[in-house]
C-alpha cells in the first residue's frame, strides 16, 4: 500500500503528460510517423521490396531506372532499388542517432552531475573543460575529428558524441545546482548522505524531464549531422545505404536521373522535422513553464 501512495502522483503526472502530448495534433502525427519509420527500420529485411540492394547485389542491365511499379522509387546507378535501401538508411540513421545522443548524455550526466554537486575547484575544472569543446561549432568540430580519425560511420559517431556532450554536462549541472538547494536534498545531507549518492539518487533524477527534451531536440540535429558527415565522405562509405551517403553519390547523375536524389533527401527532411516537432511538443508538456494543462 506504501508503494503505492508512493507512486501514485508519478502515474498521475505520466497520465496528465500523455494526454496534454495527445491533444497537440502535430506532435501526435509526428510520433505516430516516427514510429512508422521505427517500425520500417526494424522490420526492413521484410518490408524492403529487394533487401539484397541494400548492401550486395547490383543490376548494371538496370541502372537509373525511372520509377515504376517495380522500383516505386526508381534504382540508382549500379541498378539497386532506391525504396529498399532508403528503408535500410533508416536502421543505420535512427540507430546511429540514438546510440550517439544516448552515449553523450551519459557522459554529459556524469560531468553535470559532479560539477553541479561538488562545486569549488571541480566545477571550476570540469566547466572550463566543457567550454573549450563549446567554444567550437558542433558541426564544425565534428568534421575535424572524423576528419582525423578517418573515414567511417563509427568515427563519425565519436566525432558527434564529443561534439554533443557538452550542452548536456551544461544542462544537467544547472539542473543539479538548482536541485540540491531544495528541502529534501537538504535533509538528506543533514542525515549523512554521502554526495555521490544524493548526486546519483537524489538530484539526477529530477533532471530527467528537461534531459528527456533536450535529447528528443537533438535526435534530429544528429540524424542530420550523421547525413552531413557522410554526404562530404567522413562517414559512412560504399556500398553503406546511409542517406547522407546516398545524396551525396546521387548529385553526379541529378540531371538524369532526378529521384536518386530527392528521395532520400526527403527521407531526412520528414525524419528531422518530426523529431523537431515531436521534442517541441514534449517541451510544452514537460516543461512546467510552457505547460498548457
Amino acid at each position: 500500500m506504501n508503494i503505492r501512495k508512493l507512486l501514485a502522483p508519478k502515474f498521475k503526472e505520466a497520465r496528465l503528460s500523455l494526454h496534454l502530448l495527445n491533444r497537440n495534433l502535430l506532435a501526435r502525427i509526428c510520433l505516430i510517423l516516427l514510429l512508422c519509420i521505427l517500425v520500417a527500420a526494424v522490420g526492413a529485411p521484410i518490408l524492403a521490396p529487394y533487401p539484397g540492394d541494400a548492401i550486395t547485389d547490383t543490376h548494371p542491365e538496370n541502372a537509373l531506372a525511372s520509377m515504376s511499379a517495380a522500383h516505386p522509387l526508381g534504382t540508382d546507378e549500379l541498378g539497386r532499388d532506391i525504396l529498399s535501401r532508403i528503408i535500410y538508411g533508416a536502421r543505420i540513421s535512427i540507430s546511429t542517432a540514438i546510440l550517439t545522443v544516448l552515449i553523450a548524455v551519459v557522459i554529459g550526466c556524469v560531468i553535470g552531475v559532479l560539477a553541479g554537486g561538488n562545486g569549488g575547484w571541480t566545477d571550476e575544472a570540469l566547466m572550463r573543460f566543457t567550454d573549450m569543446f563549446l567554444s567550437f561549432p558542433p558541426l564544425l568540430l565534428a568534421i575535424a575529428i572524423a576528419a582525423l580519425l578517418g573515414p567511417s560511420l563509427g568515427n563519425a559517431q565519436i566525432a558527434i558524441v564529443a561534439a554533443w556532450w557538452p550542452s548536456y554536462a551544461r544542462l544537467i549541472r544547472g539542473q543539479a545546482i538548482s536541485v540540491k538547494e531544495r528541502q529534501f536534498v537538504k535533509a538528506a545531507e543533514a542525515i549523512g548522505t554521502r554526495v555521490p549518492e544524493i548526486m546519483f539518487r537524489h538530484v539526477l533524477p529530477n533532471c530527467i524531464a528537461p534531459l528527456i527534451i533536450e535529447s528528443s531536440l537533438d535526435m534530429g540535429g544528429v540524424i542530420l549531422t550523421i547525413a552531413s558527415l557522410s554526404f562530404l565522405g567522413l562517414g559512412a562509405q560504399p556500398p553503406t545505404p546511409e542517406w547522407g551517403l546516398m545524396v551525396s553519390t546521387s548529385r553526379n547523375y541529378f540531371m538524369n536521373a532526378w529521384w536518386y536524389s530527392i528521395w532520400p533527401g526527403v527521407a531526412i527532411f520528414i525524419t528531422v522535422l518530426a523529431f523537431n516537432i515531436l521534442g517541441d511538443g514534449l517541451r510544452e508538456v514537460l516543461d512546467p513553464k510552457t505547460r498548457k494543462n
